[in-house]
């Protein structure tokens, strides 16, 4: 199985990039990580960085025949780039999306991804830990282990509420 870990924008300064809000961990560091986990589940892994949304776009569209699946942090493309998730559409590989911060913690631009919803799931806010977190459930999704919640699924009798008889 392989998957491939797509970084974006200012990633790269991860560790001094406001330490307070992304940590202290660097990329380095996160893809080291992410290549001791792969090992551990038996995947084969390929991570890339870029500042510059086509670059994102092309290796996402170059993935489709060549991986599994893929984890991506769009970072700031997350709430901008129609292109990046039109070529996660598209190319119809299982996609995690995952952010370091909890975006829905912070400034109202942040909390609207474009992304997500042509992705299988999102993990946000638990720092360099969201990837592994992110990369564990994609792993278990391709393998077969995730079971889809049903859409619109009625909670079980004993738990509603009984509305009272009209008298007629």
């Amino acid at each position: 199985m392989r998957v491939l870990v797509l970084h974006g924008p200012n990633l790269n300064l991860l560790g001094t990039r406001e330490p307070g809000v992304y940590g202290k961990t660097t990329l380095g560091a996160i893809d080291r990580m992410l290549g001791a986990l792969a090992r551990e589940l038996e995947v084969t892994l390929e991570a890339r960085q870029s500042n510059v949304e086509g670059e994102l776009v092309t290796l996402v569209q170059q993935a489709s025949g060549r991986v599994d699946g893929i984890v991506i942090n769009p970072a700031a493309y997350t709430h901008t780039s129609v292109a990046i998730r039109d070529a996660i559409a598209a190319v119809g590989l299982p996609t995690v999306e995952v952010h370091l911060s909890n975006v829905h913690a912070r400034e109202d631009f942040r909390q609207r991804s474009l992304t997500a919803g042509v992705c299988i799931g999102v993990v946000t806010g638990f720092g360099a830990e969201s990837y592994a977190l992110g990369l564990r459930a994609l792993v278990a999704h391709l393998r077969g282990a995730v079971q889809k919640p049903a859409a619109r699924a009625k909670p079980p009798a004993s738990s509603r509420a009984r509305r009272p008889r009209r008298p007629s």
